[in-house]
């Protein structure tokens, strides 16, 4: 497939020799200009790559934080149509960020695939994390994505045995999502060596990038992550940082002094 977004900046961060910092926050959450204006802030802030929600009502593998922010979206008007819009309006000023959706199968289905596959790159979209289409399913929107040019991006998680991450690997892209921890977002922490051990084994069988998320909430804990994965991704922690403070005057600016601090930390992890 083409050389995306994606995987120009995992080569930088490789040449830099350092880890990424991926972040993840609700388009539309807590209203659309706060969503547009945070987007926007997030690379001089220190994110390499950003993760954008996709406004759902049934997020099933997300935890509270993610689920309410899901549910403000919706309330403030946000749709897959209009996060296609917050992307396009953020590639007027930055041309080299990857941007990748995540969320669930159901609005893009609604949407049209095909559609929604066109539709993504035009608005500049770089990847897809769409957590609840398996890889039995890919004929089906993952290979015609990837055809087309996105980059789609697997979850493997610690239940995944040898032989199925095998599948789940076989037509993955961009990076390889590693869900730390059993269970939903925002919830427990890995132990820096249950990470260590998981990265060993994803590395013998892929070469892709491995991005580790679920569970990092602190600088500490993305800078343990970094020195052993390609990239440490926080979500939940923010969006609750984003939810404290929605409404309050200096709330993007109050989340994005905290991507600071986890660039950062994640920046210092290999010195």
């Amino acid at each position: 497939m083409a050389n995306t977004r994606i995987d120009k900046r995992f080569r930088a961060l490789k040449e830099e020799g350092r880890a990424g910092l991926v972040t993840f926050f609700t388009a539309y959450d807590p209203d659309l200009e706060t969503a547009q204006a945070l987007l926007d802030g997030l690379p001089a802030a220190g994110a390499d790559v950003i993760e954008l929600g996709m406004p759902f009502s049934d997020p099933m593998a997300d935890g509270p934080a993610i689920q309410a922010a899901s549910l403000r979206a919706l309330k403030s008007g946000g749709s897959l149509r209009g996060t296609l819009d917050m992307v396009r309006s953020f590639r007027k000023k930055d041309h080299e960020t990857p941007i990748v959706l995540m969320g669930y199968y159901n609005p893009i289905y609604r949407y049209g695939g095909e559609a929604f596959i066109k539709d993504a790159l035009e608005a500049g979209v770089d990847g897809l994390i769409v957590v609840d289409l398996p890889p039995e399913e890919e004929e089906e929107f993952a290979l015609p994505a990837t055809r087309a040019g996105l980059n789609f991006i697997y979850l493997t998680a610690p239940t995944t045995d040898d032989a199925r991450l095998g599948r789940v690997l076989r037509h993955a892209s961009g990076f390889v999502y590693y869900v730390s921890v059993a269970g939903v977002t925002g919830t427990a922490s890995a132990a820096q060596s249950d990470v260590e051990d998981a990265m060993k084994r994803l590395k013998a069988q892929t070469d892709l990038p491995i991005a580790v998320g679920f569970g990092i909430k602190t600088p500490d804990q993305a800078a343990s992550v970094a020195k052993s994965a390609d990239a440490s991704v926080v979500g939940s922690a923010l969006v609750d940082l984003l939810a404290e403070n929605a409404g309050k005057d200096g709330a993007v600016e109050t989340v994005l002094s905290q991507v600071r601090a986890l660039a950062d930390g994640v920046r210092g992890a290999r010195k």
